[in-house]
């Protein structure tokens, strides 16, 4: 036999071999696959959703969450949870149990991320059914749901996603009658959707006063803007009537003036209400009213914000579940005039203490992240966060910024925001003296600005 044959009958021998066991990976795969689809058609079917798609049948099925993430599919299905938050903190959020009420624009976004993130048991609450005009910012819905009640519409399409959460849906209004009903279990959280005043003060009533953790999204409606989307305290919203109107009804009812974190817009409304249109002359809106005191009029609503509104809300309720911590932009409301006179102060004194300004490392930019994100606005000695809300700023000409350590320049990670009068003080002591006589303001003041060393890489 020749060389060239020799070679060829090696090269066949070893496409053989490698065609062998690329056919077995192959069959390997394709039986794995089988068989993971033969286990979800079965959870499907459990869950009473047919493979016949939108004229399906949805119930309900019970599903164990605490071996949840041993489960192969599920795994892999929330893999990159799992590398973000750690196994140990993946499983907090598998395990928990979270109520959306509300399932419009903001709450079904919000509904849907909080099940694409693994959450093991959802309560799904909402009145109203899919409407042609809604399609365009539902998450799920598409023209064969028009009609089909929310609660049910999204427990559909949630249990073709992740059959192994436990979707109970609920077609109905959430009133103070049903109160029990809806918020018994102790669920983890609750996300409040509602668009109705009556309805979103009743529940975050009775959500502070069982104790329940609540996050409350208020108007998405006639905003463009996505960059001005906050999350905060409900005393600091601003430009938002909903959030004045939730604001006074809490306090004069309910006597609640804040601690509820809320999802609002910083953004002015772009429209208005559109005009009541009648068919008849002698209807009137009530005629119009599904349920008795609700909306009739209609708000312009540009899908994409209320849609972001959600992400917002599920993405701040999967990080509290992980226990993964951050902190939220405060709200602080001054322009880059404001930065510019506070960092013209600190030249001024800088001036007048130690004879130059040569060793002000800042500027107006690096003031701004000074004010904003380690010192909230507020004087550092002022860090109570029950002093925070919309007059958390007293006045830019009460405050200025002065070193932490005297023997350092003023850089970012050696200034701190004090009132006039605190500055003096703070000017006339040493850190000795602050560390003997004040061991946790000292600490407190330490470990900002640690945060400003390490995000500045100093």
């Amino acid at each position: 036999m020749g060389e060239r044959a020799r070679q060829w009958l090696l090269v066949a021998g070893a496409g053989a071999a490698v065609g062998a066991l690329s056919t077995a990976t192959v069959m390997r795969i394709l039986s794995r696959s089988k068989r993971r689809e033969g286990y979800v058609r079965s959870l499907l079917e459990s869950n009473g959703v047919a493979s016949g798609g939108a004229g399906s049948s949805v119930g309900t099925r019970v599903v164990a969450t605490s071996d949840l993430l041993d489960d192969e599919v599920v795994s892999e299905q929330l893999t990159r949870n799992i590398q973000f938050f750690g196994m140990e903190s993946q499983k907090k959020v598998t395990g928990s149990f979270v109520v959306v009420i509300g399932l419009g624009g903001v709450g079904s976004h919000a509904a849907s991320m909080l099940l694409r993130s693994g959450v093991g048991r959802l309560l799904l609450v909402d009145f109203d059914q899919v409407s042609l005009s809604s399609l365009n910012r539902h998450a799920v819905a598409t023209r064969d749901d028009v009609g089909t009640p929310k609660a049910l519409c999204l427990k559909k399409h949630f249990s073709m996603i992740y059959p192994e959460c436990q979707i109970e849906a609920k077609v109905q209004l959430y009133d103070p009658s049903c109160e029990d009903e809806i918020l018994s279990g102790q669920p983890d959280f609750v996300l409040d959707c509602i668009d109705n005043i009556d309805t979103k003060v009743a529940l975050l009533a009775a959500c502070v006063r069982r104790g329940l953790r609540v996050l409350s999204a208020m108007g998405a409606g006639a905003r463009a803007d996505p960059t001005r989307i906050r999350v905060a305290d409900l005393r600091e919203s601003s430009n938002d009537p909903l959030s004045r109107a939730v604001r006074y009804r809490l306090k004069k009812d309910h006597g609640i003036e804040g601690g509820i974190p809320v999802v609002f817009s910083l953004e002015k409304p772009k429209a208005k209400l559109l005009p009541f249109q009648a068919s008849k002359e002698e209807e009137t809106p009530s005629d119009y009213q599904i349920v008795p005191g609700f909306r009739v009029r209609i708000i312009p609503v540009l899908g994409t914000i209320p849609a972001i509104f959600g992400q917002v809300m599920a993405s701040y309720v999967i990080t509290q579940l992980a226990k993964l911590d951050f902190q939220t932009e405060p709200i602080v409301n001054l322009d880059l005039d404001h930065y510019r006179i506070l960092h013209h102060r600190l030249l001024e004194h800088e001036e007048l203490i130690y004879g130059s300004a040569e060793q002000v490392l800042v500027d107006a930019e690096e003031v701004m992240y000074i004010v904003k994100e380690l010192w909230h606005g507020r004087s550092a000695r002022d860090q109570n966060l029950k002093d925070t809300g919309r007059k958390m700023w007293r006045s830019v000409n009460e405050l200025m910024l002065v070193r932490w350590d005297k023997s350092k320049p003023a850089g970012v990670s050696n200034l701190i925001l004090l009132k006039f009068n605190e500055a003096d003080a703070h000017e006339s002591t040493t850190l000795d003296q602050i560390k003997e006589e004040e061991p946790e303001f000292y600490n407190m003041v330490s470990r900002v600005l640690k945060q400003a060393e390490a995000e500045f890489a100093l």
